[in-house]
């Protein structure tokens, strides 16, 4: 018999298999119908192929429903070089990161990143945090485009802006340059993805969070596109903020806000911002939508000394996996997780290094399973 889903499984590196044995108990406890296909990917693929993310496994994710990632390694050029396997050095091989890759590979434009306070958990700034970052997932400062030493033809062009003449005796082996590349798609499909989730969770306002006073035209275009689209939601307030003020703004008032919605780096920063003011990155989740397809993903790192340990927060990936089920239209499910996951974190049930117990990841996944188990026979 057929399962109903195909789900690509990356554990990645470091605690990325550790968070990832822990969904996978949960999602034992609440009986997915799915099959879960293990892709290649991440530092050890770099060091021996010269790629972390080969072939295969993109190939691989193009058959499956979506796919399910743990975490990833990524380092400096330099020191990504150094740890290539001899016969790899000096041919030419470049470090891309895969999630930046997968993100660009697939559209996947829509970066939705969820940061609420769970009644109960120790480490939140304000219990009534209910934030939601919209971060555009596919160009900006991530679409790689960058050049050093500057090329000839590139600087050429750019000294015909009048702001270059102060850098006209600077040498091109000494100029690093990044492009911001921002298109007004893009922009469009995040702003309308961002009003759409507000008017369907009941959210009353909408943030756009840019610099439009110093990046005037890229961070123009992305206010000027905002102001546009909130005439079609008239029922949702369009509320426009600089990035240092948001931050600002965040820890004096996060009640305040629920929807934000930016562009790729600002969108990095303040999502980690967010993730800290309800308990850090250890309940950092965040989905990655395209229009055929997603990657769902916690925001934290691989922390490759805490590796194999079982002793790091799995309720990211956790979070995370509900944010799968929502895109499967798994909703009973999905409310299923969403509350045992709040009922062990009020009760103090099971709490990881992090949050002041000493639990380990799989402890915390097995006490939120048998609460799943509590919670379907209370429901018959």
């Amino acid at each position: 018999m057929m399962t109903k889903y195909k789900i690509a499984w990356l554990p990645g590196d470091g605690i990325g298999n550790d968070v990832m044995e822990a969904v996978k108990i949960v999602l034992d406890a609440i009986k997915l119908d799915a099959e879960f296909i293990h892709g290649d990917v991440g530092w050890e693929f770099w060091c021996s192929e010269g790629n972390p993310l080969p072939d295969r496994t993109v190939d691989l994710l193009r058959k499956t429903d979506c796919c399910l990632f743990g975490a990833i390694t990524s380092k400096p050029k330099e020191e990504a070089e150094k740890e290539l396997a001899p016969e790899l050095k000096k041919k030419g091989y470049v470090y891309f990161s895969p999630i930046v890759r997968l993100r660009q590979e697939f559209s996947l434009a829509v970066n939705l990143r969820p940061c609420k306070a769970y009644k109960g958990n120790p480490l939140n700034y304000k219990d009534d945090i209910d934030l939601v970052v919209f971060r555009e997932n596919t160009e900006d400062m991530y679409a790689g485009i960058e050049y050093h030493p500057v090329p000839e033809r590139v600087l050429s062009t750019l000294k015909e802006h009048p702001k270059m003449q102060r850098f006209s005796h600077i040498s091109p082996d000494d100029m690093a340059i990044s492009v911001r590349l921002i298109t007004r798609q893009a922009t469009q499909r995040i702003i309308r993805a961002a009003f759409d989730y507000a008017g369907d969770k009941g959210y009353k306002s909408v943030t756009v969070v840019e610099k439009p006073n110093v990046l005037r035209e890229t961070s123009g275009l992305v206010v000027r596109e905002a102001r546009k689209i909130a005439k079609e939601y008239p029922d949702i307030e369009l509320w426009e903020t600089n990035i240092d003020a948001m931050c600002m703004w965040l820890l004096k008032n996060p009640q305040d806000y629920g929807v934000l919605v930016t562009t790729n780096m600002f969108g990095d920063i303040v999502s980690d911002l967010c993730a800290q003011l309800v308990g850090g990155l250890g309940f950092g989740a965040s989905a990655n939508i395209g229009k055929d397809y997603a990657l769902f993903e916690p925001t934290h790192g691989s922390a490759p000394k805490y590796a194999g340990q079982y002793k790091v927060n799995p309720l990211a990936m956790l979070i995370t996996t509900r944010l799968m089920l929502d895109y499967l239209e798994e909703n009973v499910k999905a409310d299923l997780l969403e509350s045992a996951i709040a009922n062990v974190i009020a009760a103090g049930k099971a709490r990881t290094y992090d949050m002041g117990g000493s639990s380990s990841t799989l402890e915390v996944a097995h006490t939120i399973a048998n609460e799943i188990h509590t919670l379907e026979r209370e429901n018959g």
